[in-house]
């Protein structure tokens, strides 16, 4: 999962990117609001974290960007501003949450989950297929009920895969969702992670590769 966090405060910044990270996230940090705009139009997200008092630009007016053209991603503002009119004003601009600082990083993560959960068209706590189960809260896997273990890219490559059972996934795809812009993408990596993914699951068939175009798990039983 790839996340945007836009956030001016150093300190901030720096505690929650890295509480993201042990969370198995890939982070983007942004610390201004045209620099937000830069970065949606050129990156996929899963969620962006969006400070109002930034540099530049306006949280609201980067709101109102993301969704003026058209981008589905889940927003959660995080910020200081707790007046009521604020909280109503960006959740009719577009935003999926709104959070008060200062936060607990165990509640910004179940908000994250949730969101990812409600754009993926998910209403429970786990991803399934049918048969391949996830839950990102636990990090707990099964197949047919039969846990397995995984490493957090094995992890994040499969969820990304579950977020939409039968939705193909390219190359590209899966390394956005694995690694942030620090991050120095390994040669290989999606193929290596699939290979032993197959070997774990016990079932090749169970993440089907379309040549050339790329991988999906099928919608399931």
């Amino acid at each position: 999962m790839r996340i945007l966090l836009v956030e001016d405060d150093q300190m901030i910044g720096e505690v929650v990117e890295l509480a993201l990270k042990e969370q198995h996230f890939a982070v983007d940090w942004i610390s201004d609001g045209v620099g937000a705009q830069l970065a949606i139009d050129t990156h996929e997200y899963d969620v962006v974290l969006l400070d109002l008092g930034l540099p530049k630009k306006h949280g609201f007016e980067v709101l109102r960007y993301i969704r003026d053209k058209g981008d589905p991603v889940g927003v959660i503002i995080v910020t200081a501003q707790d007046a009521t009119e604020d909280r109503i004003k960006g959740l009719d601009l577009g935003a999926d949450d709104y959070l008060i600082k200062p936060f607990e990083l165990g509640e910004l993560n179940a908000r994250i989950r949730a969101v990812v959960r409600r754009k993926s068209g998910h209403s429970g706590p786990v991803y399934s297929n049918g048969v391949i189960t996830l839950n990102p809260n636990t990090h707990q896997v099964d197949v047919r009920g039969n846990p397995i273990n995984l490493t957090a890219r094995e992890l994040s490559l499969l969820q990304a895969l579950l977020q939409r059972p039968g939705r193909l996934l390219s190359r590209a795809d899966l390394e956005a969702k694995m690694y942030g812009w620090e991050q120095e993408v390994e040669s290989n990596v999606v193929e290596f992670i699939i290979s032993s993914l197959r070997k774990k699951l016990g079932q090749k068939e169970l993440i089907i590769n379309v040549r050339g175009v790329g991988w999906m798990v099928s919608k399931g039983e």
